[in-house]
């Protein structure tokens, strides 16, 4: 075959060759200078991002801010290659004064210009915040800080030629979701206004940190409530911006209050706001109100109507305090409308009102019905038209409480019983020791420097049905009421009861707890009528058991609680009798009359006057009251008592004639007879000793010695004796008859029904001859005092 050749290559010149290796050179040195430049924007970016720009560079910022009418300082300005510029730690201050922190964010976007940054020309745009938090430094009047937050913040801030204009801005506050939107006008040359003084800041610090500490104190169990805000205005004169808000609620809780529905509406518009209204519902009713408020004249007018479950309510808002003891069965109604200005120190509102309650009970007392029309404006206070309603009657009055001037006037069916809630606690106790079987009719009018009772004065009347004080009943009665110096007095005051009437004055001192009699004069039994002085008598009155009400005056004072000033003089004089006990028997008196004196702890009965058992009895007394000291003393003498009733009255022994006489004083604990002691002297005339038991076997044994002498009735005796341990002791009894004495001394036991006595008989007449042997005629009694047995001492 043949050799097939190739042609022949020509090689390049070498100019040719020589751009070639400038172009490999050139491409390695782009691809270096290449990846300096990414390796240096990465360091860089990652510098920014990091560690951030330098002071320059925030304060240009912050300088731009504050062209736009933001007063700030910002911690750190770094790069986030997706959002740009990030201020970090940024705080925001009051523009016309820097030292006031407003806000604290924690971080802001920034859209930059930065041509017109270059230019050294304005060059922010915008403001972008994501998720950001707003902190609020508050301190509270201890001077701790309280950091209230603003979270998850969204916003976008333009900033047009000499505007800030906020399109959205959205945050959670306390758990409310606020939304805000409007704009600031910022002219280049404009002058801010006065800043406000730093009393007043702290004012609207203090209202803010009230604000907060309200908010926190509620949950939402449902969705969050949401405030949505639209402003505008002029930075230079942020006073006068108009603000309009509204706030709108599902379910808001407070403790055990939820409410329900909740509906706002308020504008703020030339320094002058108006809550055009306020509405939320509960599970007892609705409320419903408007306000305004006007910053130059610092007043405020308001008006509200509510149906709420009033004790609830309040005491979620810790403000229950004078509803405490108020029980409400169903909602009351209540509407008020006022004003008030906050210039004023003190603050002097001016309010009228009126309040409607249907049912409810106080400290446990139940009520049918309350209604009333109010007025107060910070020192007076007007309740007019008040109608109470019981299940016993009606209470209408009228209320003024003004400085140094206090009245109330009241018309009144209620039993008084009902009211003692109301009263202070002497009264209250006062009023508790009546029951009201039909309630009085009281008119009331009452003046006073305050409304403290024991200040008060007035005048009124009081007409009483059946009903019971302390215990004791009274058909009716009506009296005449006079307030003075703490004192309730009862004037011309008549009373009436089955059995006679009572009339007088008296006056019950709550300060000094005593009470004044005066000229009462009664026609009552006794034992009923000293349950109204002091119950405590009643013990010492109770024995003496008339048989008809008898004549009572009483005048003086009677002081409880261990006072010392008790003064009481009572005299009684009754013409039908009464029956008195005495060692166990009931002795008759067919008239008396006495004057007694209480004084502290004592009763002391002076010229006691009586008739008993055809005789008379005159005797006086002194009577311990004190607790725990029964003792007292008498001193009694009779004359011309009638023997025979006495004999029968205590022996059951009857004779035909006789008259007893004597003296007794004595001292004793209580009705226990053992403890009595005392010393006395007894006289019988015209009678016959024999019809006393105790002496009565003496007749027979007389009549063996002389017959006939037994018949002999011994007509006088007489004898002095001594009372201890229930033992009568006697040495020197002496009875007289026609053929004999009796001459005897021993002891009678008249409570253990004992019998120890000596006795020695004198003959006389024919019993004479015996006289040299009268010493055989002693004789011993023992035995029971109703059969004694007799026997010779000596035979």
């Amino acid at each position: 075959m043949p050799r097939i050749l190739e042609p022949p290559k020509n090689a390049a010149p070498t100019q040719e060759r020589q751009p070639t290796v400038v172009h490999h050179i050139a491409v390695n040195v782009a691809r270096l200078v290449m990846f300096v430049a990414i390796a240096v924007s990465f360091s860089g970016g990652w510098y920014l991002a990091k560690r951030g720009f330098s002071r320059q560079w925030r304060y240009r910022v912050v300088e731009e801010l504050h062209k736009r009418g933001v007063e700030a300082s910002i911690g750190r300005l770094t790069l986030d290659p997706f959002r740009g510029l990030v201020a970090k730690n940024v705080r925001i201050f009051d523009y016309k004064n820097r030292e006031k922190t407003l806000a604290r964010i924690s971080e802001v976007s920034l859209d930059i210009n930065y041509a017109a940054l270059v230019h050294h020309e304005p060059f922010l745009n915008a403001l972008d915040v994501r998720n950001a938090q707003i902190t609020l430094p508050l301190k509270d009047a201890g001077g701790t800080i309280n950091r209230a937050q603003l979270n998850d913040l969204r916003a976008h801030v333009y900033f047009p030629p000499e505007q800030i204009y906020v399109s959205q801005a959205e945050g959670v506050f306390c758990g409310v979701r606020i939304s805000a939107t409007g704009q600031l006008i910022k002219r280049a040359n404009y002058q801010p206004s006065p800043p406000i003084s730093e009393e007043e800041w702290r004012k609207r610090l203090a209202i803010l940190e009230r604000i907060v500490k309200e908010l926190q104190k509620f949950s939402f169990p449902a969705a969050p409530p949401s405030l949505q805000v639209k402003f505008s205005g002029d930075v230079a004169e942020i006073e006068n911006a108009r603000v309009e808000a509204t706030l709108s609620g599902d379910r808001l809780q407070r403790g055990n209050y939820e409410m329900r529905g909740l509906s706002a509406t308020a504008e703020w518009r030339d320094q002058h706001l108006n809550i055009t209204h306020c509405e939320w519902n509960d599970g007892g009713g609705s409320f419903a109100g408007r306000a305004d408020w006007s910053q130059q004249g610092n007043r405020a007018n308001f008006q509200v109507r509510s149906s709420l479950d009033l004790k609830i309510f309040l005491d979620a808002f810790g403000l229950g305090g004078p509803l405490a003891d108020i029980t409400f069965y169903s909602p009351p109604l209540v509407e008020i409308s006022g004003s008030a200005n906050f210039g004023q120190d003190p603050l002097r509102p001016e309010i009228i009102g009126h309040a409607n309650v249907a049912s409810f009970a106080y400290k446990t007392m139940p009520f049918s019905d309350l209604a009333a029309d109010f007025s107060w404006d910070g020192e007076r206070a007007l309740v007019r038209d008040v109608r109470l309603g019981h299940q016993t009657g009606q209470l209408r009055a009228d209320l003024f409480d003004g400085p140094s001037d206090f009245r109330l006037n009241i018309d009144s069916t209620i039993s008084p019983g009902a009211m003692r809630a109301f009263v202070p606690p002497d009264l209250a106790e006062f009023l508790g020791e009546w029951e009201w079987q039909r309630s009085p009719t009281i008119h009331l009018a009452i003046r006073g420097q305050d409304h403290n009772p024991e200040n008060w004065r007035g005048d009124g009347t009081i007409t009483l049905d059946r009903t019971r004080f302390r215990g004791a009943s009274m058909n009716g009665g009506n009296t005449k009421i006079h307030f003075a110096d703490g004192a309730i007095s009862c004037q011309d005051f008549y009373v009436v009861r089955d059995e006679g009437t009572g009339a007088g004055n008296f006056t019950y001192d709550f300060k000094k707890h005593e009470v004044h009699v005066s000229n009462i004069k009664s026609f009552l039994h006794p034992a009923a009528a000293i349950f109204w002085i002091d119950p405590k008598i009643w013990k010492t009155v109770v024995p003496y058991k008339f048989r008809h009400p008898p004549t009572v005056t009483a005048n003086g004072i009677y002081q409880f609680r261990g006072g010392k000033n008790t003064h009481l003089e009572i005299t009684v004089d009754d013409a039908n009798g009464m029956d008195y006990d005495f060692l166990g028997k009931t002795l008759p008196f067919d008239r008396v009359s006495a004057r007694l004196l209480f004084t502290n702890d004592r009763l002391q009965i002076v010229d006691l006057r009586g008739a008993l058992l055809s005789g008379t009895v005159r005797g006086n007394a002194d009577i311990s009251l004190a607790r725990n000291d029964p003792r007292f003393r008498a001193s009694v003498s009779v004359d011309a008592i009638d023997f025979p009733h006495l004999t029968d009255l205590y022996y059951n022994y009857k004779t035909a004639h006789g008259q007893l006489s004597g003296t007794y004083d004595f001292t004793g604990l209580g009705s226990d007879a053992r403890t009595m002691r005392g010393r006395g002297k007894v006289d019988v005339t015209n009678g016959n000793v024999f019809a006393i038991p105790i002496f009565g076997p003496l007749s027979g044994i007389l009549n063996l010695i002389v017959p006939g002498s037994g018949y002999s009735i011994a007509r006088k005796a007489s004898a002095s004796f001594k009372i201890s341990e229930g033992i009568i002791h006697t040495d020197d009894f002496d009875a007289d008859g026609t053929f004999f004495s009796m001459l005897g001394h021993g002891d009678i036991h008249f409570l253990d029904d004992k019998l120890d006595f000596n006795l020695r008989l004198n003959m006389k007449g024919p019993g004479v001859l015996l006289t040299p042997v009268y010493k055989l005629f002693e004789y011993t009694g023992e035995g029971s005092l109703k059969k004694p047995d007799w026997h010779p001492k000596r035979f």
